[in-house]
């Protein structure tokens, strides 16, 4: 049997689970398993600069394609610490990534030794799992272990802490012979399947709410064909977005507080029936229960079984992988409609359309500063169906989901129940790594921009190029908006006058040297007409240097952007003008047909 140190064991082990990408920081306890990396090779490094950036990369990185693992790496102590918050984020979303932290040796972890802190008891509520591991022996099973949790069932992260003396301890492990473990995911029966299409299709104006697990499970196309043959309209959620395309006939605009369209909230008042597929009633889409619930019937399908019943009581509940239970929905729905037992949905559908051919936001503005909205429309118009979009939180990111396009999964990579400031840069360096061939464009506010800006650097020693859109009023936006409720204006201006820079007036920090330090193109744009040049120089300038380039459009400081301030989807507020004219909207998915 062949003789290798733990830490050569793991590094074996991941490339045999497909691995072939990490991000990190290395450090003293850690060290043993980054000179197995550099002795067994077949796995590119992508040095952080931050290991809770390395953890976002990590994120970015799974989220872009099906069967992704995104792998981050850190010493002991801190560098465990600072990952929570990407575990945390992925535990969220449903996100496998393997953190893999060093510890202090065996002997003295609980004798308050240097960075020796019980990193597995802390990562506990936000992972599947999270082991230090205390025998060298079990190195290989606990691996094995993670990589089937990670994909079992609904996909999250795991965390395994490794003893600096664990790590060199030898082992008898023959990679040659290794093999993952089957993955298990639970999956829809016929008979649950038939009930539910029955209940569907006794509905006069049902609806599909498709969320991020139709994307985990890989199954847009299923789901588009399954909305196809029974003529249902489709809401996205934030999530999973992309899961139908924009421009689909089907696709009747997101639902919610925020994030959301006037026509899909619009359209989902008038339903009588949903059908929810790999979402979890994310309150910011449902706002109030009893306004979302009331004349509807609800069956809902979701991977984790504890996942139904959770927010409200659905009148049927289905536990099964997205895709499994879609396959068996297609099959049904092609042997009903050969019988000729679905119902026509064509004056529903039709409906839909219409509100979404009339229920627009205004994006088109001249005003000098900018105001938001026309920094994406003509977002739009230079970035093309094939674009990555990659966003977190804050009043840039609900206003882009209100007003941008997205054709494709995965092109919409959202940070969705934990939004932490911070994380667009790095997990953009996350996306760009994995799938270097597609455009990726982040968009962030100046906070969420500040948060992490380090990770600019990676980009450019990495030669990891795509376009940051950097939209600032030097203002807390969202926090801002939200404190109208308490009629103040508190500690969530950022803005003052840079003695460096005075041209900015009080827009403070110079977002355009801070990102040419870094190593990094950036162009400021304070005309809107400007704004369409600027993102195709943009594009230009990353193809040619290979590096992040950031556009920072100067924003009028204080806009406001529609959203419910009742918790109600009913009750969507509307702070700026609405499109009465084609001119108004005029990268809308359905032009203006009438005001």
């Amino acid at each position: 049997m062949p003789r290798m140190t733990a830490a050569r064991a793991a590094v074996e082990i991941l490339k045999r689970e497909g691995v072939d990408t990490a991000f990190g920081v290395p450090g003293a306890a850690i060290n043993p398993f980054y000179a197995a990396l550099k002795e067994s090779g077949g796995i590119q490094h992508t040095l952080a600069r931050h290991v809770e950036g390395a953890s976002h990369m990590a994120e970015g990185y799974t989220r872009t394609a099906h069967g992704n693992i995104g792998v981050c790496i850190g010493t002991s102590g801190p560098a465990g610490t600072d990952m929570i918050t990407g575990l945390y984020s992925a535990t969220g979303d449903s996100i496998p990534i393997l953190c893999i932290t060093g510890q202090a040796p065996t002997s003295v972890i609980h004798k308050e030794d240097f960075q020796a802190v019980d990193i597995a008891a802390i990562a506990a509520p936000v992972t599947k799992a999270a082991t230090t591991v205390l025998e060298a022996a079990q190195v290989p099973g606990v691996f094995q272990k993670a990589f089937h949790l990670m994909r079992s069932g609904r996909p999250g992260p795991v965390l395994i802490d490794l003893p600096v003396d664990v790590q060199l301890t030898e082992i008898e492990f023959d990679p040659e012979t290794y093999e993952p473990l089957p993955v298990w995911k639970p999956a829809a029966t016929r008979r649950q399947i038939e009930k539910a299409l029955a209940m569907m299709t006794a509905a006069q104006r049902p609806l599909i709410v498709a969320g991020g697990g139709v994307i985990n499970a890989d199954a847009a196309g299923l789901l588009v064909e399954f909305a196809e043959l029974t003529g249902t309209p489709v809401v996205p959620t934030l999530m999973g977005w992309g899961a139908i395309p924009d421009d689909h006939e089907l696709n009747a605009g997101m639902v919610g507080l925020q994030t959301s369209h006037r026509y899909g909230n619009a359209t989902f008042l008038e339903s009588d029936f949903v059908l929810g597929i790999g979402n979890r009633w994310a309150n910011r889409h449902t706002g109030r229960i009893n306004v979302y619930t009331k004349g509807r019937a609800f069956v809902h399908v979701d991977i984790e079984p504890t996942q139904i019943g959770k927010i409200f009581a659905p009148d049927y509940g289905i536990t099964s992988d997205a895709g499994a239970a879609l396959e068996l929905f297609v099959e049904v729905a092609r042997e009903l409609r050969a019988a000729g037992e679905l119902p026509d949905r064509s004056a529903w559908a039709a409906s839909a359309r219409e509100r979404k051919a009339t229920l627009h936001r205004r994006t088109h503005f001249d005003d000098i500063p900018i105001k938001p909205q026309r920094v994406y429309e003509e977002m739009n118009r230079a970035f093309g169906p094939d674009t990555r979009y990659v966003t977190t939180i804050g009043l840039s990111q609900i206003a882009g989901a209100q007003m941008l396009h997205v054709y494709r999964p995965r092109h919409w990579i959202n940070c969705g129940q934990a939004g932490p400031l911070g994380w667009t840069v790095p997990a953009a360096l996350g996306v760009a790594k994995a799938d270097p061939g597609t455009p990726v464009v982040a968009l962030s506010g100046d906070y969420d921009f500040q948060f992490m800006i380090e990770e600019l650097a990676v980009g450019a020693q990495h030669r990891i190029p795509y376009v940051h859109v950097l939209v600032n009023n030097s203002y807390l936006g969202l926090i801002r908006q939200a404190q109208r409720a308490f009629d103040i204006d508190f500690q969530v201006n950022l803005e003052f006058e840079n003695v460096n820079s005075p041209e900015l007036g009080v827009y403070g920090v110079d977002h355009v040297k801070v990102a040419e330090g870094l190593g990094c193109k950036a162009i400021r744009v304070t005309d809107p007409a400007d704004l369409g040049a600027a993102f195709e120089q943009a594009k230009k300038l990353a193809a040619e240097y290979r590096v992040p380039v950031v556009v920072e459009a100067i924003l009028e400081r204080v806009t406001n952007i529609a959203m419910s301030v009742t918790n109600d989807i009913g009750n969507v507020v509307e702070f700026e003008e609405l499109a009465t004219e084609p001119g108004h909207a005029p990268t809308e998915i359905i032009p203006l047909t009438s005001p």
